[in-house]
Parts: structure tokens; C-alpha cells; sequence
């Protein structure tokens, strides 16, 4: 329930200024705007027991080559027993991520000729470091994860889900990862006109 009200909230906050700014064509993004982004979203692990729910920030350079986007953020959270009737939350968990993004390959449009909005899928790589305070997890207070995340993006918005893979010192665990993320870009700085 937690989990949904959330998005609800994520939702509506974005319902004002989503189309204009969230959702812009990547021909618009670099008319208008710098390389550089704020990211800002959601982050959950999925399944029962404890599990990971975290709101995470971070600086993206979208590339001119290679990879679409390289990002480093991080997340700030707790662990939640969603196996209980009444969700419980315990503990802290702080992580800083790095990844990379591949181009979106295209499957659809919305919205006007002029400025459309482009809808597709696109791969995220990324690699995690853990710090937790009271942690239930079998890996224990630090840990590191690697994901192979797909992604349905539609403009600068993206809802993701896919595996990760948990490293403890003793062993590795699988978990699912659903990651709903922004882009906010950062603004050129105009020319002072000279005198």
C-alpha cells in the first residue's frame, strides 16, 4: 500500500509540469538545454520479507558518444517487512550507484507533430555500493550489487524493472529491482551581453 501511494504522489506531483518539461523529445532536450541533468526517483527491491525502499538524486552527463547517459546518484532509504499485515520499516540504507544507459530504441510517439514524445526501451547497467545501519538482509551492514536493468522510458521519465545481483562476502542473491526516474536538465547558462 505504501509502495502505491507513492506512486500515486509521484504521479500527480508531476502531473503539472510532466508535460513540459518530463516528457520532451531528445531533439528538444539538446535545442534547449545542456548535457547535464538532475535524476531523481524511486527505488524498490520486490518480493517478500524485508526489502529495500529508497527515493535516490544524482548528476547524469548525457554522452555525445558511447553510451546515451553515464549517472552517479544516491539513495536514502529503509527496509520494509512486506511479508506483515501492517508494513514495518527498520533501519537505514545509504547507497551511491554509478551507471550507464544505453540509447532508446524507439517503438512509439505521443503527443503533437511539432514536439513529440518519444516512447521506448532502453537498458541501464549499473553498479552499487550499500551502507546499512539495523540491517535484516543476509548480507549484513555492507554489500555490493550489479544490475542489468531494462527500462520503459517516455520521454525523460522511465519505469524500470529487472534483476540484480547481491554481493555479500559469502555469497551472491538475485533480487528484483523496480525503479521509477526523472531528468531534470540543467539550463545553459546565457551569455552576458557585452558592453
Amino acid at each position: 500500500m505504501k509502495r502505491f501511494t507513492l506512486l500515486l504522489t509521484l504521479t500527480l506531483v508531476d502531473l503539472p509540469w510532466g508535460t513540459t518539461l518530463a516528457l520532451q523529445s531528445p531533439d528538444s532536450v539538446s535545442r534547449d538545454s545542456s548535457n547535464h541533468a538532475i535524476a531523481f526517483g524511486y527505488f524498490a527491491t520486490l518480493g517478500a520479507n524485508w526489502q529495500i525502499e529508497a527515493v535516490e538524486i544524482g548528476y547524469v552527463r548525457h554522452a555525445n558518444r558511447g553510451p546515451a547517459a553515464l549517472a552517479i546518484a544516491g539513495r536514502l532509504g529503509t527496509f520494509m517487512e512486506e511479508s506483515a499485515v501492517m508494513s514495518a520499516s527498520r533501519g537505514a540504507v545509504f547507497a551511491v550507484t554509478v551507471s550507464a544507459r544505453t540509447h532508446m530504441r524507439q517503438i512509439s510517439e505521443l503527443g503533437n507533430e511539432e514536439r513529440p514524445i518519444p516512447i521506448g526501451l532502453d537498458l541501464t547497467l549499473e553498479a552499487t555500493g550499500y551502507l546499512a545501519s539495523s540491517s535484516p538482509l543476509l548480507q549484513g551492514a555492507n554489500w555490493f550489487a550489479v544490475g542489468v536493468l531494462p527500462s520503459l522510458r517516455a520521454g525523460r521519465l522511465a519505469i524500470t524493472l529487472g534483476p540484480t545481483l547481491f554481493f555479500d562476502r559469502q555469497k551472491a542473491s538475485v533480487r528484483s529491482v523496480l525503479a521509477i526516474r526523472g531528468e531534470q536538465p540543467l539550463g545553459r547558462r546565457g551569455r552576458s551581453p557585452s558592453r
